[in-house]
């Protein structure tokens, strides 16, 4: 995308499924883990638009051709200190999208949406590794906590 193209930051739908599942999987290649993802369509269909919706996602949409160019899914999580939060799950840009600011409105969004849910926080994770995003994430004043360790237990 050239510099001048021009981006919508809009909530998603399910007709967006099938191309922000490519960004997903995009970002799985990037982190590492290309076989990692096992979630298809249909799951996020309804995960994400049935009776027991779970998450909500934004996408970042080039306004001439619609392509879908970034993608930050967020759900409702809980702080038994701190009480409603939201958990940014990904945040994702195309590279070819990268510093125009998209990244930087999409994660604006996110925290506009947990002001209106009345959340006290917004938290997310970022390899360590990572050091593009590690730096992005600090440009915007994230405090990036090393006291914590992420535990998880699989249950495939």
């Amino acid at each position: 995308m050239s510099a001048a193209a021009a981006y919508r930051i809009r909530l998603g739908t399910p007709a967006d499924l099938p191309a922000a599942l490519t960004l997903i999987r995009e970002l799985a290649v990037y982190e590492r883990a290309p076989d990692a993802v096992v979630t298809t369509v249909e799951t996020m269909t309804a995960d994400g638009f049935g009776p027991d919706k779970v998450y909500d996602f934004l996408v970042a949409e080039e306004t001439t051709t619609g392509a879908l160019v970034g993608l930050a899914l967020y759900f409702t999580a809980y702080s038994t200190w701190k009480g409603r939060m939201l958990y940014l799950e990904d945040l994702i840009v195309t590279e070819a999208a990268r510093g125009q600011g998209l990244g930087q409105q999409l994660l604006q969004e996110v925290i506009d949406e947990a002001r209106r849910r009345g959340a006290r926080r917004v938290r997310w994770q970022v390899l360590d590794w990572n050091a593009p995003a590690i730096r992005f994430y600090e440009r915007l004043g994230a405090h990036l906590d090393p006291e914590w360790l992420n535990c998880t237990v699989v249950l495939d």
